[in-house]
């Protein structure tokens, strides 16, 4: 199968601007921010948001929400130039930058008005996914050609970078009684607990 042509960088990165401009400037955008904000207090991986170094979802939910919506700008403009191809608009993307477009792409209704209000398709597959980022990839280059500056490297971990830090928190799941990924336990909260011994006091 020949490799895939990827639309240039430099139509991406204008498109997705826009697209990103367009965004902010819909009157369901503050609605959209605030949202996603709650979702991502109420729902989060042990894979995404934690492989942020000393992570605070306080202090770290607004700085991703802007590059979750960035990167759904720059997915949008490429699945627009190559012809509503999903795989190829299934950019990599780093986890925890990838778990906060989740929080978004949760606001169903909003985000279903936001494609009919200003004619965009943010596409989305989770079969598609591959969670193989490496910095200087053709996502790099797009998000470079939008003019947002910098990428924050607090967020835009190297999958290599991410594998090594998940291994400790593993460490750290398991030590707290949580399998692989904290996808289990053996907590059996129908079991009551141990009584505890009533403090005795001198006097």
């Amino acid at each position: 199968m020949a490799p895939r042509t990827m639309p240039e960088p430099a139509a991406v990165g204008r498109r997705a601007a826009e697209i990103l401009d367009l965004i902010t400037q819909h009157p369901s955008s503050e609605r959209l921010r605030s949202s996603s904000m709650k979702y991502s207090s109420c729902w989060a991986t042990f894979t995404g948001y934690p492989a942020i170094s000393r992570w605070s979802l306080d202090r770290d939910s607004g700085p991703l929400l802007t590059e979750a919506m960035r990167v759904l700008a720059l997915k949008a403009a490429v699945f627009e130039f190559s012809g509503g191809d999903e795989e190829a608009a299934e950019l990599l993307v780093p986890a925890p930058v990838d778990e906060m477009i989740h929080a978004v792409l949760a606001q169903f209704t909003l985000m279903s008005r936001m494609q009919r209000d200003l004619r965009v398709t943010f596409p989305h597959a989770t079969e598609l996914e591959e969670f193989t980022y490496t910095r200087g990839c053709v996502t790099d280059e797009y998000y470079a050609a939008a003019g947002w500056g910098p990428q924050p490297l607090r967020y835009w971990l190297d999958s290599a970078e991410v594998t090594r830090r998940l291994n400790q928190l593993n460490a750290h799941y398991q030590a707290a009684g949580l399998g692989r990924d904290g996808r289990s336990h053996n907590f059996d909260f129908d079991m009551p607990e141990p009584a505890t011994a009533p403090v005795r006091v001198s006097g």
